[in-house]
Formats: C-alpha cells, structure tokens, sequence
C-alpha cells in the first residue's frame, strides 16, 4: 500500500477579515483606535480600583480582575489581527499559532467563570447583606478568582495540545483573524471527530454551569429585591445588578452562538464576525459599562483626574 506523502506545516496563513484592499486602512484606524481605547479603558479602571480605598471591596476586586482578563485577551488577538491590514500575508509560526489558541481559551475561559463569580457575589450582597463581609472574605475572594485562573489555563493548555498534536499536511491558510479551533479543524488531515466531541462537551459543561450560577443567583436576587418595600432600594439594587447583567447577555449570548452548534452549521465568514465581537469589541464594553453605569467608580475617576490635575499645577507653579 503507497504511503501519503504528508509534510506537517512549519507556519500558517492567517486570512484576516477581508481582501478587498480599499477596506484594510480605514479598518485598521478602527480597530487600532477601538485597541487603544480597550488598553486604557481596562487598565485605567484597574488603576482607579486600586487608587481609591473605598473601592477596597469584593465587588470591585472582581470587577478588576475582569478588566485584566479583557486587556490580556483583546491583546492577544488585536495586534495580529491589525497585521492583516497592513501585510499581504500575515504569517504566524506553528509555535506562535498554539501559543495564541492557548491564550486566547484561557482568557475566554476565565471571563466566562469570573462572570459567574461576580454573580455569586451580587447574591450575597443584596440577599445576605449583614454578612456580606464575612461570607466574602478575602480568603473566598481569593478562591473565587484563582480556581477560574487555574481551570481556565489547564483547560486552554489541554485543547492547544489536543489541536497542535493532529496533522497539517494540506493547506496552511486559516480562513480567519486568528488562530481558533474551528478554521485550525479544517486543515487537519487527522480525524478530527474525538476533538469536536471535546469542545462540545468542555464548551457545553462550562457553559451551563457557569450560567446556571448566574440564573439560580439572579433568581434569588430579583426575588429579594422583589419584596423590598423601598422603592430607592429596589432601584439602588436593580442599578448595581444592571451593569453585570448586560455584561453577562452580551459575552454568553456571543458565545452561545460561536460555539454551541453542530459544526455542520459553522460558517466561517459568519464566526468571523461573531468572533470580532466578543475578542475586540466586548473588551473595550465592559469599561464602558461598569464606569458609566456605577456612581463609585465615575466618583473616584473624577477624583484621580482632580488629583492629577492639581499635581500638574503645582509642579508649573514650583518652576
């Protein structure tokens, strides 16, 4: 019997978003432009978090460790991506191509299960207010944030190995921005049906559990404002669940979409637009969201801003 002759691929071809090249300038301005607005917005918010002591609290530590998860996941997709626009190919390295796919699942991962965390935490502060404190300790803070991390990256380092362990002997051009595993599937020349049963099953089990802590949470929560006779509390509450609500039904919903349908249904041109929301456009959001919508964290912007600008006086003033 002949043998196929199968060289595996040293390094791949990333399509981008489209060929047409009067389009590639004005979206790379934008998506530069969003990039840049993501970066400051998401460590900006750290900063502010960090800098005003009366953010010193569990709601906010998560919501900071968000905003990292958002900066180090839009980086690890945007800069590639904007090399699209300016490259006629875009090459990127076999090594380079795992590394990406590794980081890219353990981020998604992670602000799937950190949003799950917040939820818990919304629980506690509006149906257990008394004990809110003691229920979120530092100690539980800590839990809550470091088993996502840590689920998160061993499950990203299993997948990147499960993908980069198969054959690619055929086409080295991936049909997207960035190196995913749908596009990365239809290049192989392994079988490929053990794989696609592993990101239905780890994608389907992350899902429904992390939503089913932020349904039965959001449960109780809208049960207990429900019976507040205050009608300022009900709103107080509503306002400060409001922020992590949209979060949640913009980044599941996106989600649900990419990846919890057979992959006899997958378009590629259409995951390309799913995927350019929820890895650019959903990192520079949730800024948007949890500073405008949150009178704590405006409240302490304008108090850095004041700060820094009374500094930049004074020092004038000394020249």
């Amino acid at each position: 019997m002949a043998q196929i002759n199968c060289t595996q691929v040293s390094e791949f071809i990333l399509v981008g978003l489209t060929d047409h090249q009067e389009l590639k300038m004005p979206l790379f301005v934008i998506f530069l432009s969003i990039y840049l607005f993501t970066v400051v917005g998401n460590l900006g918010l750290i900063l502010v978090i960090r800098a005003d002591a009366r953010l010193n609290t569990p709601m906010y530590f998560f919501l900071s460790n968000l905003a990292f998860v958002d900066f180090c996941y839009s980086s690890v997709i945007t800069p590639k991506m904007l090399g699209n626009f300016l490259y006629k190919q875009n090459v990127i390295s076999f090594n380079a191509c795992a590394a990406q796919l590794g980081f890219f699942l353990a981020f998604m991962t992670a602000e799937c299960l950190l949003l799950a965390s917040m939820a818990y935490d919304r629980y506690v502060a509006i149906c257990n207010p008394l004990l809110y404190m003691t229920v979120m300790s530092p100690r539980i803070c800590i839990q809550l944030v470091a088993v996502p991390y840590s689920y998160s990256f061993l499950v990203a380092l299993f997948h990147a190995t499960l993908t980069f362990s198969l054959s690619y002997c055929h086409s080295n051009i991936i049909n997207h921005f960035y190196c995913d595993d749908m596009p990365l599937l239809r290049l192989t020349c392994s079988d490929t049906h053990s794989k696609q049963l592993w990101i239905f099953a780890c994608a389907g089990i992350m899902f429904i559990s992390s939503l089913l802590v932020v349904f039965v949470s959001y449960m109780y929560i809208i049960s207990a404002i429900l019976k507040m006779r205050s009608a300022e509390g009900r709103r107080k509450a509503f306002s400060t669940c409001g922020s992590h609500m949209l979060a949640v039904t913009i980044f599941y919903g996106t989600l649900i979409f990419m990846y919890l349908q057979p992959s006899s249904n997958h378009s590629l041109d259409t995951d390309k637009m799913a995927s350019v929301f929820y890895t650019v456009i959903i990192p520079m959001l949730n800024p948007l969201i949890y500073s405008f919508r949150n009178k704590e964290v405006k409240d302490a912007l304008k108090k850095v801003v004041i700060y820094r600008k009374q500094t930049f006086v004074f020092m004038k003033l000394r020249k």
